[in-house]
C-alpha cells in the first residue's frame, strides 16, 4: 500500500490545494476521469465542511492522506481534524423525492459523497474527527 499525506488549515482557501494532492495521486493511477470527479466532489464537500465547523471560530490543521491498494485497485482519502466532534454519517439524508422548495437546507453534499463512494467510515479516537471515503477504481 502506498500512502502520502499532507496537513494544512482547514479553510476552505485550501480546498484547491488538498484537491491538487489527491489529484497527483490518481493520475499516477491513470484514475477514469468520472471517479476523479466524484473524488474531487467529495473532497470539496468533506474539507469545506472541515473548514465551515470543526474549529469555529477559529482555525485549525486537518490532515489529508492517501493510500492507494493495488489488487484491487482502490484510493481511500482519510480526513483528520481536532476539531468538535461531527458524525456525519449520523445525519439524516435528505429527501430527494420532496421538490427543491420543499427540502431542508444541508445534507445533499454528504448525500452525493456517500450515493458516489464505495464506503465511507467514521470514528472519534484520541480527541480526533476521523473520516475515511474509499473508491475502487
Amino acid at each position: 500500500m502506498i500512502m502520502r499525506e499532507m496537513t494544512v488549515d482547514a479553510t476552505v482557501e485550501n480546498i484547491p490545494a488538498v484537491t491538487d494532492f489527491v489529484n497527483r495521486k490518481l493520475e499516477e493511477l491513470q484514475c477514469p476521469p468520472k471517479s476523479q470527479m466524484q473524488i474531487d466532489i467529495a473532497i470539496d464537500e468533506l474539507f469545506g465542511n472541515i473548514s465551515n465547523y470543526a474549529y469555529k471560530p477559529d482555525i485549525g490543521p486537518a490532515t489529508v492522506r492517501v493510500e492507494v491498494e493495488k489488487h484491487p485497485v482502490a484510493v481511500t482519502i482519510t480526513f483528520i481534524d481536532g476539531g468538535r466532534q461531527f458524525d456525519p454519517l449520523s445525519t439524516d439524508e435528505p429527501d430527494v423525492t420532496l421538490p427543491a422548495s420543499e427540502r431542508r437546507i444541508g445534507g445533499l453534499g454528504l448525500y452525493l459523497v456517500r450515493k458516489t463512494m464505495d464506503e465511507i467510515t467514521y470514528e472519534y479516537r484520541n480527541g480526533k474527527n476521523i473520516l475515511k471515503i474509499r473508491k475502487n477504481i
